[in-house]
């Protein structure tokens, strides 16, 4: 297809612009070939003419299509043109925030002016053996193929790292130098890694400074040649040199600085070991403050001097070498503050004792009067003499820099000399890997000396890029067998020979500085008339002759000539420098020793670099012999020099190509500028690379991938079996062009812009079909809405008309209720009618009625009132004359009287005087009294009865005040008739005054006792209302409290329950992590013992001294282990004999190590024996209680005594057996070869000696106290003769036992001496031996100790007595609480009181209770340790019984009588035990562990059978009793697994299998141990099998170290085997066919996405996890092991392949979302088959889940980011932010993530806290458990298979 046609209407070009350098515009109408103007639509909404050229008719760059921008391979793009590339670079940068782009063979890296995470040690691990093109673009991914290829090819590698200052030159090799530290190592213990790292810190110190592009720009371009061994590790370096910038020490531009290590000088100055160097602040300095900015924000030059200084000791430079470095820097600082004054225009000179003169030789350490002439004046030479001839101030300015400039340079070479020396390494070098950091292409306003240089470089180095980017491109041709056709590509070796060859611009250079009189201005000249219109690339500036111009292969530069001889010549005064080797600083002279050689290429350095902003000061003139001798060549002479040695270098390696790019000139993090991009892109020679893969066939397919991409454009017809024929006859039928691509034997090469051809017409054959499938869904959606509109209308019609038909019925309803209503509704209306009147006329009658009732009522009432009221006139009358008559005739009668009673009164008056009258009156008084007490009585019963009497009080006062006052005016109208009565009415008055008194007595009585009624009722009423209102405010109270409880409760409850959740979590939390750091540690130490292993190996080869019949005894049990191999290895030491022909190299460690061991050993005994001691105690305080019955046990006193007596007789034989290594070790510390180290001199020597003089003190100690014991042994043989009775062997026993203290014995033994002393010369009257004697002295000492031991139980009974007394009392305290309470009780209501007792009842029954059961517990501890000790004693006594038999002689035998006996023959009962011989025990480990198979066992046999037959012989030995041999079986165990694993340990099979017996035998130990937390499953009959003599805990924790070693091992093994097919089973492979489309790769092609023979797929990976899982089932491992490694499988699963996803743009989308999740529901789906699922794999996977909806979920509104957010909780925040950069549409119907959604997403997950690493941990474990799994299997059942060749072994 022609170029025009593809100019369609809507089609998207690149047009020129000033500001953007290329805009996108879009074509409003078709091209047609003669139109001169196209019709343009701008992004921006403007329409534009675009005129085309009319000379050229060039029409503009097409863009693009969309799913191809932001490719890693710029290659990849169909249009490759420089505006593609631009855009592809700006997307990637901005968009994506991805600095790294590939661009065929090179890696362009663009400076981000911001720390990113993508160069952790995680990053490196994941780009590690990964193929280039695999993982997304990194300096990581280009320095591992450097070193895949290194190791693959044997060819040595470079990697070429160029760019502007500030672009990142420096980082990106730093990181490229960390890479292969990481990924290799180093071969030695020298950590040489560490030192290649560090000396970037030294170097960027020295050699790098702040420039107004760059803060930490280097100055001087180097290449490190990093050197491997044979297996690639690093072993050593060295560093080349080239061009440092010398000027910058004496000049610094505005915003730049000096050398970093001038400020880190002056920021340490006040440091106590710089007080010398009489610093002091930067700004101080002359050389330091011309750039006015001394300080770069963000760093601290004293922590970077810190830093530095601890490099150079890294690198071996010493303490004072590095105070005479700082030396030398501190005395060019102040040598820069040197000032000169003139004498006249021709001299000048120093002040007197000027103090930065005086401080520099003081410091440099020459003398001060010499320095002061040099500087001022100069030596000139002649033919026939020489003259001192002074300088001006100017010369001697310039020749005081000249000096500092070249002092630097020199140490600087120096530096760089040692830092070699310290990476250089002994071991030979097999190959090496450079990394070259070299300056870029540069052109400033003003150019000279160094600007030449560097462009020189970089034309020689883009020669060889040329070169090697047309070899690739020839390479890959002739590979696929295309055409070979020449492309034109620019050759840029006319300008190298403008500068290099003969009459170059070097060589005229060179040759005018040895001129005389030479000037820049004649070497201007020159190169007129030698080059000017004879070479196309030099040009002569118009308006200057003093400058030229050469056309380089980036753009044209004008250098200045003035500078280019002084700088090429670097003119040093011989004085000055003959001054400075004179030095008496040993330092100094050696920097100048150099200087008579020739410069080699190395230490090649220049005048300098000219800043951009300096005009260089213009050199002084000198004469023709002025130059010093010791410059022979020239600075462009050795550059070139160097430059050559390094190309031959570089053409020697395969070279790998980084391109730094500076985004911008302001350190903006993440902003491009396009001009600057361009003009980079252009010099570093990324275009050229785009226009050469242009000019062939850019775009590369495979025949799958081109199929599986362009499916959709072919018909079913055309799809062949064969693939590669399909895509032929389809190419051929959509490019007619046959020249547009070519076939090659793998894939397919089109030319540029035949893919977006392909990719247009699938795009239209996809719109189509979406057209077609989106007509075809919306009819069917619009007929489904129509029908479902239809049956809506139906329903609704019917609804309505049913609805109206309810209506009328309804309406008839009401019509005939309404005429119900109305008929009765008037007859009641007619009815009320008749009511009303009817009731108004009865009331009319009944009110007529009543009226003349009433009046005849009223007449007949006034007739009877008339009668009344003359019945009472008349009766009144009456009264009234009968009242006045009676008054008169008593008044009459009164006056009467009154004469009789004077007379009276006076005989009463004479009576009175006599006694008797006295009498009388007092009989009288005592009735009174007797009355008035009666009457007092009844006032009291009437005043108790006046409160009821108080209603009737009030009417009968009522009824009496209306008679007083109906009396009252009865006597006033009769007062004048009573006139006659006046006593009578004074008596009455008086009466009158009473009744009133007492009435109003009783008035005030009654209204005091009804105030105080009325109070106490208010009072009453107010308490009852109170406590009313308190009870109803208590029930609200209580109400609201008991809520309130309730909820507090409930709060609490919840707090709690979270707390205790969380703490549960943060507990669990800490288990694992403490776990995973001792399964850590366990795993380093494992790692370490395997190093030492191989070491030690590698020393017996390098030694290679072996003897016939010499074993190495193996050294990888732990440290735990060594604690428990010692017996073992002493046992080892018994058996075998042959270790004493040993050499003695090898027996000198082993016997130090026995030696540690012995002396753990004796410490091990000590503890022993005063754990026995302390049983002899406890056994004692039981003799005492059950004294009453040990005469009904005597057998079991005897089995006591023999108890006591073995353990005497082991305690012996230990002794024994510590003598015997004792004496060997003395053997072989005297016979060893090493007589330095033994010699009696000797500190070694002296203190193995006092060790053993200290243990064999410690052995006699033991040996008397084992005296001692047979003595008392010899006592308790006397006292169990038959002659005695067991009463008194008991008594014995019991004095035996209560030696408790180790000084009665020894007492014992002395006084048992003294006897055998004393009694001497009678021994041989007893008998030969005296043992009689000894025996009877023995029963004496007995006797003794007897008594003493009665005073002693006689002041043990007093202190019972004394505690019983004690408890009396107590018991009395008691019983007086018991009565308090009691009465406290009794005190107590009844309720309460029941209540209480109960309670008191509870407490003591609960505390009885518990006392009983701590007596029981003991008691059942006490009878099983009793029948653990009967078991022992009855097999002791039985071996004893044999004993004896076979001590019987002959003629005993004969005088017993015989009787016949009838065995029953009885089947043999195992016990579960496995017996064998100490000297079979090798070849048990060896059938039963070394050689075992293990696919035979576990096919054939019970799962865990060798751990059983382990336990079992263990067993045995327990029940044996034999330590040593248990501890030797377990120990030759332990190693025997490590053995095996170390040999076999890459085989899943074996490594399952160990775990599996390791973990039973662990199982076992515990099951079996005695203890009863592993009791509780057991039967009875398990129970009996438990061990009986040895605790074997510390071994069970040996066990569970081993088995977590083994289970690391086991993950490492399958992840090993699953690490390969992870990342193409579940991300590349296609599970679901044809979702994801396969995109352009470019140059660099990553894996191919299509299932082929070899690749792996997601069922490959199920059927791995099959096999782990059946092989694992087969070995019989625990389910919950089974459970932790398939969650440790998921895991590793998930994390490389989220790893793999976050580092691979092509995977980032839609579709691969989608097999994400369909290939993690395949593995969910194996968990629930393998009833998995609550193992915790499936939580592993969640993030790789969460990532996969990630990338389908919907990407748009903040609903969405919010949707994100909450979804992805298990993805960090740098890991969301990663994926939605990454995401990348496949298809043009999808869409990119928008940066402001990406924004948003950033804003709200900006609280979140979690981990800032990208990269999941793949090498993660989990800490693992071994719950303990009890075993149902019976040990006596168990069968040993023959198979196994275990028949030396014999069932028990």
């Amino acid at each position: 297809m022609a170029a025009s046609e593809l100019y369609t209407k809507f089609a998207r070009v690149w047009i020129p612009d000033p500001e953007e350098v290329w805009k996108s515009a879009e074509l409003l109408k078709d091209y047609k070939p003669g139109d001169k103007v196209l019709l343009l639509h701008l992004e921006e909404g403007k329409d534009l003419e675009y005129r085309l050229d009319p000379k050229t008719k060039e029409l503009p760059h097409l863009r693009n299509p969309d799913i191809l921008v932001g490719e890693n391979d710029l290659t990849a793009l169909s249009y490759l043109h420089e505006p593609a590339v631009l855009h592809n670079l700006r997307v990637r940068f901005i968009d994506s925030k991805l600095i790294y782009t590939y661009c065929g063979i090179v890696l362009v890296a663009i400076n981000p002016y911001e720390q990113l995470p993508i160069y952790g040690e995680d990053i490196i691990n994941a780009y590690s053996g990964q193929n280039m093109g695999d993982m997304d673009p990194h300096i990581f991914a280009v320095a591992e193929e450097a070193y895949k290829q290194m190791a693959r090819d044997e060819r040595n590698q470079s990697i070429i790292v160029s760019g502007e200052s500030g672009a990142g030159k420096t980082v990106s090799a730093k990181y490229a130098m960390r890479y292969f530290a990481t990924v290799s190592g180093s071969a030695s213990e020298a950590n040489v890694e560490e030192k290649v790292l560090a000396s970037n810190p030294i170097m960027e110190s020295i050699g790098n400074a702040k420039t107004t592009r760059n803060d930490n720009s280097s100055r001087f371009g180097k290449y490190i040649e990093i050197g491997f061994d044979k297996r690639y590790r690093i072993i050593g370096a060295n560093m080349r040199t080239y061009l440092l910038e010398k000027s910058r020490v004496v000049f610094q531009a505005e915003e730049e600085r000096n050398y970093h290590i001038f400020y880190q000088l002056c920021a340490s100055a006040k440091l106590p070991e710089f007080k010398m160097l009489r610093l002091g602040d930067a700004n101080n300095f002359h050389y330091t403050k011309q750039g006015g900015s001394p300080v770069i924000e963000g760093v601290d030059d004293a922590k970077e001097m810190a830093h530095t200084r601890q490099a150079c000791t890294l690198l071996g430079i010493s303490e004072s070498y590095q105070m005479g470095i700082f030396r030398i820097l501190a005395g060019i600082l102040h040598l820069g503050n040197v000032g000169f004054t003139s004498r006249d225009s021709d001299s000048c000179t120093i002040p007197p004792k000027h103090e930065p003169l005086s401080i520099f030789c003081d410091l440099m350490g020459v003398d001060y009067e010499e320095m002061c002439h040099w500087l001022c004046h100069r030596k000139l030479a002649t033919a026939t003499e020489t003259y001192i001839k002074p300088i001006s101030k100017l010369q001697a300015t310039n020749a005081r820099d000249a000096l500092a400039k070249h002092i630097y340079a020199k140490l600087f070479n120096w530096i760089v000399d040692h830092v070699n020396q310290a990476l250089h390494s002994a071991v030979k070098q097999h190959s090496f890997i450079g990394v070259l950091d070299i300056y870029g292409f540069e052109t400033f306003e003003i150019n000279s000396f160094e600007q030449f240089c560097i462009n020189y470089a970089n034309e020689k180095l883009q020669q060889q890029f040329n070169m090697h980017v047309f070899k690739l491109e020839q390479e890959e041709y002739m590979k696929e067998q295309i055409p070979w056709t020449l492309i034109d590509f620019y050759d840029n070796q006319p300008c190298i020979n403008l500068i290099e060859s003969k009459l170059g611009i070097l060589d005229l250079l060179d040759e005018e500085c040895k001129m005389p009189k030479g000037t820049d201005d004649t070497w201007a000249q020159k190169l007129y008339n030698t080059h000017l219109n004879k070479c196309a690339l030099f040009e002569k500036p118009r308006l200057s002759n003093k400058a030229f111009i050469i056309q380089h292969f980036a753009d044209k530069v004008e250098y200045q000539c003035e500078g280019f001889l002084e700088k090429n010549k670097d003119t040093v005064f011989e004085e000055q420098i003959k001054v400075l080797k004179s030095s008496k600083f040993k330092m100094l002279p050696e920097l100048f020793q150099d200087d008579e050689k020739a410069i080699s290429p190395t230490s090649a350095t220049s005048s300098g670099r000219t800043p951009l902003s300096r005009t260089p000061v213009k050199p002084t003139k000198g004469r023709p012999g002025q130059m010093a001798k010791e410059h022979k060549k020239t600075v462009g002479h050795q550059f070139r020099n160097s430059l050559h040695l390094l190309m031959e270098t570089l053409n020697a390696t395969t070279p790998h190509y980084v391109r730094c790019i500076k985004p911008n000139d302001f350190k903006f993090p993440f902003t491009f500028d396009e001009k600057r991009a361009v003009q980079q892109l252009r010099a570093c020679g990324v275009l050229e690379t785009i226009r050469i893969s242009a000019a062939g066939f850019p775009s590369r397919w495979t025949y799958q991938e081109f199929f599986s991409r362009y499916r959709v454009l072919m018909k079913q017809k055309d799809v062949l079996g064969d693939r590669k024929q399909t895509c032929k006859n389809v190419l051929e039928k959509l490019i007619l062009d046959k020249d547009k691509y070519q076939f090659g034997k793998t894939k397919i090469f089109f030319r540029a812009g035949q893919v977006a051809y392909l990719e247009k017409l699938r795009a239209d054959k996809l719109r189509a079909a979406c057209i077609r499938i989106q007509k075809t869904i919306r009819g069917w959606l619009l007929r489904k809405k129509y029908l479902r509109m239809q049956r809506a209308a139906i329903t609704v019609q019917r609804y309505v008309r049913g609805y109206q038909a309810r209506c009328y019925a309804k309406f008839l309803r009401r019509t005939k209720a309404a005429t119900i209503i109305q008929k009765n509704w008037r007859m009641y209306v007619v009815r009320k009618k008749y009511k009303i009147r009817r009731a108004a006329t009865i009331v009319l009658q009944s009110c007529l009625r009543g009226y003349l009732a009433r009046n005849r009522y009223h007449k007949i009432l006034r007739e009877h009132k008339a009668v009344i009221i003359q019945k009472w006139v008349r009766g009144w009358l009456a009264r009234t004359h009968y009242r006045r008559t009676l008054e008169a005739i008593i008044y009459l009668q009164c006056c009467f009287r009154r004469m009789m009673a004077k007379r009276e009164l006076k005989k009463l008056k004479i009576e009175a005087r006599s006694v008797e009258r006295y009498k009388k009156l007092h009989i009288g008084m005592e009735n009174k009294i007797m009355q008035l007490q009666r009457k007092v009585d009844e006032q009291n019963k009437d005043y108790k009865c006046l409160m009821e009497k108080l209603t009737s009080l009030e009417g009968a006062y009522s009824s009496e005040t209306e008679k007083l006052r109906s009396d009252l005016e009865r006597l006033q109208l009769s007062e004048e008739e009573a006139k006659v009565a006046t006593g009578r009415v004074l008596s009455l008055q008086e009466e009158i005054a009473k009744l009133r008194k007492d009435l109003e007595q009783t008035q005030s009585e009654k209204k005091s006792i009804e105030e105080r009624a009325d109070r106490y009722k208010q009072e009453t009423e107010q308490l009852v209302s109170n406590l009313k209102e308190e009870n109803s405010l208590l029930k609200q109270e209580k109400e609201v409290l008991n809520h309130r409880i309730v909820e507090q409760a409930k709060e609490m409850t919840e707090t709690m329950e979270k707390k205790l959740v969380e703490e549960t979590k943060q507990l669990e939390l800490d288990l694992n992590d403490e776990r995973l750091r001792y399964q850590n540690l366990l795993n380093e130490f494992s790692r370490l013992e395997e190093r030492y292993d191989d070491l030690k190996e590698e020393m017996t080869l390098m030694v290679n001294v072996p003897k016939p019949g010499h074993k190495r005894t193996d050294s990888t049990h732990s440290s735990n282990e060594s604690e428990y191999t010692f017996s073992s290895e002493m046992a080892e030491m018994e058996d075998i004999p042959s270790r004493a022909e040993e050499p003695s190299e090898k027996k000198v460690p082993l016997d130090m190590s026995l030696f540690l061991k012995l002396q753990k050993r004796v410490t091990e005994l000590e503890q022993e024996k005063q754990v026995m001691q302390d049983e002899l105690d406890r056994r004692e305080e039981q003799v005492l209680r059950s004294k009453a019955k040990e005469e009904e046990r005597p057998q079991l006193r005897g089995a006591e005594l023999e108890y006591e007596s073995l353990k005497r007789q082991e305690l012996e034989s230990e002794n024994k057996k510590l003598k015997n290594e004792l004496n060997e070790l003395r053997k072989a510390l005297s016979e060893k070869s090493a007589p330095e180290v033994t010699a009696p001199g000797a500190p070694a020597y002296r203190v193995l000696m006092e060790q053993l003089t200290s243990v064999s003190e410690e052995l006699d100690v033991r040996k008397e106290e084992v005296l001692i014991l047979r003595s008392q042994l010899v006592s308790q043989k006397e006292a169990i003769q038959p002659k005695n009775t067991m009463t008194d062997a008991t008594i014995l026993l019991e004095d035996v036992q209560k030696m408790k203290d180790k000084g009665e014995i020894a007492q014992a033994y002395i006084g048992l001496k003294e006897t055998n002393r004393s009694s001497a010369m009678d021994c041989h009257e007893l008998n030969e031996d005296g043992e009689l004697w000894l025996a009877y002295e023995g029963l004496k000492q007995a006797n003794r100790l007897l008594e003493s031991q009665l005073q002693s139980q006689k002041r043990s009974h007093e202190n019972e007595a004394e505690a019983l007394r004690g408890e009396i009392q107590s018991l009395k305290e008691e019983n007086n609480r018991q009565q308090q309470l009691l009465a406290q009780n009794l005190q107590l209501p009844p309720e309460a009181r029941i209540e209480a007792s109960l309670q008191h009842e509870i407490t003591r029954l609960t505390n009885e209770n518990l006392d009983l059961m701590e007596q029981l517990e003991k008691q059942d501890k006490t009878v099983r340790k009793l029948k653990k000790q009967l078991k022992v004693f009855a097999k002791k006594i039985g071996e004893l019984e044999v004993g004896q038999m076979e001590n019987i002689s002959p003629g005993q035998i004969i005088d017993e009588p015989i009787r016949p006996v009838n065995i029953p023959r009885k089947e043999k009962d195992f016990q579960g035990m496995l017996e064998y011989k100490k000297e079979d025990e090798q070849k048990l480990v060896k059938n039963l562990i070394l050689e075992l198979k293990p696919r035979g066992v576990a096919v054939n046999l019970i799962p865990g059978l060798p751990a059983y037959i382990l336990f079992m012989c263990v067993r045995h030995a327990d029940y044996l009793n034999d330590d040593q041999k248990v501890r030797s079986l377990l120990t030759s165990t332990i190693n025997s697994i490590k053995k095996v694993l170390k040999k076999r340990g890459d085989d899943f099979e074996t490594v399952s299998f160990w775990l599996s017996n390791t973990c039973r035998f662990l199982h076992c130990l515990k099951q079996y141990s005695g203890e009863e937390g592993f009791m509780k499953h057991n039967t009875s009959r398990q129970n009996e099998h438990c061990l009986t003599n040895f605790d074997l805990a510390e071994y069970r924790q040996v066990l569970s170290d081993l088995a977590i070693q083994i289970y690391q091992q086991l993950v490492r093994v399958l992840e090993n085997i699953l690490q390969p097919m992870i990342v193409s089973g579940m991300l590349e492979h296609e599970t679901i066919q044809g979702v994801s489309g396969v995109k352009p790769t470019g140059l660099r092609k990553r894996t191919s996405s299509i299932a082929d023979e070899g690749t792996y797929t997601l069922d490959s990976i199920l059927r791995q996890l099959n096999s782990f899982h059946s092989v694992m089932c087969q070995h019989g491992m625990d389910p919950e092991l089974i459970k932790q490694v398939a969650k440790q499988m998921f895991y590793i699963v998930g994390a490389v392949t989220l790893n793999n996803l976050l580092l691979r743009k092509d995977m980032c989308s839609w579709s691969k979302g989608m097999q994400i999740r369909y290939n993690v529901s395949q593995l969910e789906e194996w968990l629930r088959d393998k009833n998995l699922m609550n193992s915790g794999a499936k939580e592993t996977l969640e993030p790789l889940i969460q990532a996969a909806q990630l990338l389908q979920v919907k990407k748009k509104t903040d609903d969405d980011a919010e949707a994100i957010c909450s979804m992805c909780n298990a993805l960090t925040t740098a890991q969301i932010v990663k994926v939605l950069n990454l995401y990348t549409p496949v298809n043009e119907f999808e869409e990119r993530v928008s940066v402001s959604f990406i924004r948003t997403i950033q804003v709200r997950l900006r609280d979140r806290k979690d981990s800032p690493q990208l990269l999941m941990d793949a090498k993660h474990i989990f800490p693992v458990t071994f719950p303990f799994n009890p075993s149902s299997l019976a040990l006596e059942t168990i069968q040993i298979p023959a198979s196994l060749g275990l028949g030396f072994i014999a069932r028990v």
